[in-house]
């Protein structure tokens, strides 16, 4: 008996999400993904933080990090890996092999924490219902927002509750609100966000902001320049 195809399923071929899940640099498969929090174009850990070590502007994009430190804001991106080990899964595998083999050649003990996933056990993917069914979460802090909009001239936003990382930026909010007011995040820089009537740094995270800022508001508001 043939398997009858549904037609609201389609296959797509790993070729064509090639551009997006590798590295601009080295032109292989994302390893250690690490986004550029000023622009949130990815790259190789290990690329980026060599290119960087000569360069201040994006190997993509070319706009500014930082003029001084541009290495403080790139950040690992849990995410985009995880992507990429679904996509081509013999990629984490490799990358543990080649874990294993550094530490075993210099006779040293290989770090829990590098452990490409705990699931990998003797080169198998082994799984349990238990983690497949499991909280999916990260485990960094997590904050709740509110986004209040003060601008008549803008569109509301139907859900203004959201949950993120405590390590956001402001410039990560605004970003995600220019996609949602506009549909373009290039227009981020026409978006103000606010918390007790004062504008916030890009550059601040939320714990910052929840540790400095947060007095009596819960809210934060947002406006446009």
């Amino acid at each position: 008996m043939r398997h009858k195809p549904n037609p609201m399923e389609r296959r797509i071929r790993v070729r064509t999400l090639n551009p997006y899940i590798t590295c601009l640099l080295c032109r292989g498969y994302l390893i250690e993904a690490t986004t550029i929090t000023e622009c949130l174009h990815t790259f190789c850990k290990s690329c980026i933080v060599e290119y960087l070590e000569k360069n201040v502007t994006c190997p993509k994009c070319e706009i500014v990090i930082h003029q001084s430190h541009p290495r403080n804001y790139i950040s690992h991106d849990r995410t985009m890996q995880d992507i990429v080990y679904k996509l081509v899964p013999h990629i984490q595998e490799i990358q543990l092999k080649r874990q294993q083999d550094f530490y075993k050649k210099r006779g040293l003990e290989m770090p829990r924490s590098l452990s490409v996933d705990e699931k990998l056990t003797n080169g198998n993917l082994a799984s349990s219902p238990e983690k497949e069914n499991g909280d999916r979460h990260r485990n960094d802090e997590q904050v709740n927002l509110c986004l209040e909009c003060h601008n008549n001239q803008i569109k509301t936003l139907k859900r203004n509750y959201i949950r993120c990382s405590s390590l956001a930026t402001i410039s990560h909010l605004k970003k995600f609100l220019a996609f949602k007011l506009y549909n373009n995040i290039d227009k981020c820089k026409d978006v103000d966000i606010l918390c007790n009537e004062e504008i916030l740094g890009k550059d601040h995270t939320l714990k910052f902001i929840s540790v400095t800022r947060w007095r009596i508001k819960v809210g934060v508001e947002t406006g446009v320049t």
